[in-house]
């Protein structure tokens, strides 16, 4: 007979866990990453893990400031802080589509409540469908599932319980990375864009001077960085010249003037907006599909496994480690909350779009409580799921004669919980893997998760409404890519008025890219945003290219580099938070330098060394 997993903290054991410091440092932590990586995803269309970085935040002030020793306490930081950045990344690749509706005309600006409430919805079911899994998935299928970044924060913790860890590289990354884009985007002495034109190819290349790409580099990896500047390439540097070379005096659809005349008003970047941008769409879509079909047979397996796992959930025994919330007051909860999103204006689905999110956020949520458990949250297919479910529920509520606004308005927000719930529910997969491996108690991490997702759900709607009131969704500062996807999937279903030949082209450059063998959502996203993004994450993932290559056997130099990253993503975001603050109440002018200095492309390039060579130098193993 197997012998059965002892975690850490032995289930007899009690030690602190969810005390008042746990808790406030974790809703602290979910503010902070949430509106970090919201500012992150409404920019470059990806987001990036915050548990390790919450957990190594937690042992640095809880066993070296507070002087105490706990390690579930650590955890539960953890757990309610990722909370926050899983909420906001299903938030922001779909609402922003109602803001982008509203600027022309179409609907009312969303509100704080109604943001807060969809937020809210998804964060809640996310967290409810998945509990009932926990004992299929994470108990009976340990060894079997590895639930890479869950296992990879319990041994973070770990080794910080025999003071492996310092959560001062993550606050040196996110203060060098706060200092940086305080001179670009603050006091402006520096551009936020440099740029070479190249005439011969009538097209240009260019490089955002922003920290937090260089992070999502390094954090992604040199693979993940080549395919998204592959992607950039084939944009900016076949499509473009293609379409300007060909179409100079021709008037095509979207643009309404000649491609020639359109190049010369607004360069290259005026032919990506009216043309190559569909194209991307086109192939992130496509792409999207393809990952979702691809993980069919394993869909189907999850959702035998998890009427399996609602059928055995309690039967564990009555250990501490064992404990999880009543499944009465789980299925009283999801009754409460379907309710709520038939009946609620703020979400104008009715009872078919509350049916619609229960059957397809129980589906989804327990396939992506179980791919996480696989692949990891950096390769669950939540975008796969989104479009999946707009174009359903975008036809059902055609068919049923809910069309214009209402019907848009509806979609979105059917989409949108349907995300949050996806990106909640493996969010908590991981959260729960760290604390079967630690010896947590499930019940009090998952009461932690639903007090994240609230804290999450109303912040995320100021931070979108603060950042949409400053710069506006859909401008150069804040592209939302994927919510504008979104949005034109929607206006596509609805009215059929997109550029389909456009929409085809960039959905066969993802075929061809898959039966190549390469994965073709980075190649797509690539494809999908300015190659000024792409060319700055290229940097971030040849520096970790070279350390891999220049100290293959180190323990301390990736992970150190992860962790510095982390960091600078976050210090950036809460910058753009604070500018966009200053913004919104006017007084960002005060600050602005760049009538009285301006260092030009030159300074560009070397506040972009810096950055390249603060991220080298605490990525390298200490001592070489």
């Amino acid at each position: 007979m197997e012998e059965k997993f002892k975690p850490y903290v032995p289930a007899e054991k009690v030690t602190p866990e969810f005390t008042a410091t746990s808790i406030i440092m974790g809703l602290i932590l979910a503010v902070v990453f949430g509106a970090a990586n919201a500012y992150l995803g409404l920019r470059v269309g990806m987001t990036v893990s915050a548990s390790i970085p919450a957990a190594v935040i937690s042992m640095g002030v809880i066993r070296k400031l507070l002087k105490k020793d706990s390690i579930l306490e650590s955890n539960m930081v953890q757990t309610i802080g990722s909370a926050g950045e899983s909420l906001a990344a299903g938030a922001i690749f779909t609402m922003p589509a109602l803001f982008l509706w509203a600027k022309e005309g179409v609907m009312d600006t969303p509100d704080l409540i109604t943001v807060s409430v969809i937020a809210l919805c998804g964060g809640l079911l996310g967290v409810l469908f998945m509990v009932p899994l926990r004992n299929a998935l994470i108990v009976q299928e340990h060894g079997v599932l590895p639930y890479p970044e869950g296992t990879a924060c319990a041994e973070v913790l770990l080794a910080g319980e025999e003071g492996g860890s310092d959560a001062s590289t993550v606050f040196k990354g996110m203060g060098i990375a706060a200092a940086l884009k305080f001179i670009v985007d603050g006091i402006k002495v520096v551009p936020g864009v440099i740029t070479a034109n190249i005439s011969a190819l009538t097209t240009e290349i260019s490089a955002e001077v922003y920290p937090a790409l260089v992070g999502v580099g390094f954090i992604c990896g040199p693979k993940i960085s080549a395919y998204m500047f592959a992607g950039g390439l084939i944009g900016w540097f076949v499509m473009i010249p293609a379409i300007v070379l060909f179409g100079a005096n021709i008037v095509m659809y979207p643009g309404s003037d000649t491609i020639g005349n359109m190049y010369a008003a607004g360069g290259a970047g005026a032919i990506w907006s009216s043309y190559i941008r569909y194209i991307g769409a086109g192939a992130v879509a496509a792409a999207g599909i393809i990952s979702l079909i691809k993980s069919l047979p394993l869909i189907i397996r999850t959702f035998v496994d998890a009427i399996k796992g609602i059928k055995t959930a309690g039967a564990a025994g009555k250990s501490r480690t064992d404990q999880d919330l009543d499944i009465r007051l789980i299925i009283a909860g999801v009754v409460v909350l379907a309710i709520l999103i038939a009946v609620l204006p703020q979400i104008p689905v009715g009872f078919l779009g509350a049916i619609i999110i229960v059957v397809f956020g129980f589906f989804f949520g327990s396939v992506s409580s179980r791919m996480v458990g696989l692949v990891g949250s950096s390769n669950n297919p939540v975008s796969g799921m989104a479009i999946a479910t707009l174009l359903i529920a975008t036809a059902a509520l055609k068919v049923t004669g809910d069309t214009g606004a209402h019907g848009m308005a509806g979609a979105i927000a059917i989409g949108s919980i349907i995300c949050i719930v996806a990106a909640m529910a493996g969010d908590t997969s991981q959260d729960l893997k760290t604390g079967y491996i630690l010896g947590a108690t499930p019940k009090k991490q998952q009461i932690g998760e639903l007090i994240g997702a609230v804290i999450a759900a109303f912040s995320i709607g100021g931070v979108m409404l603060l950042l949409d009131s400053a710069w506006g969704f859909g401008s150069a500062e804040l592209a939302a890519p994927q919510a504008t996807l979104m949005k034109m999937i929607v206006e596509g279903v609805m009215d059929g008025n997109l550029p389909w030949a456009l929409i085809f082209i960039g959905a066969f450059i993802s075929i061809s890219v898959e039966i190549l063998g390469i994965p073709s959502l980075a190649v797509a996203i690539g494809l999908y945003l300015p190659l000024e993004l792409s060319s700055t994450i290229m940097l971030g993932g040849l520096v970790r290219l070279y350390i891999d290559k220049k100290y293959p056997s180190a323990d301390n130099g990736a992970g150190a580099g992860v962790l510095f990253c982390s960091g600078m993503i976050a210090g950036e975001g809460l910058v753009g938070i604070l500018l966009a603050i200053l913004a919104v109440v006017g007084v960002d002018s005060l600050i602005d330098l760049s009538g009285v200095i301006n260092l030009g492309q030159i300074g560009g390039l070397v506040l972009t060394i810096i950055m390249v060579a603060a991220v080298y130098l605490y990525a390298k193993p200490k001592g070489k």
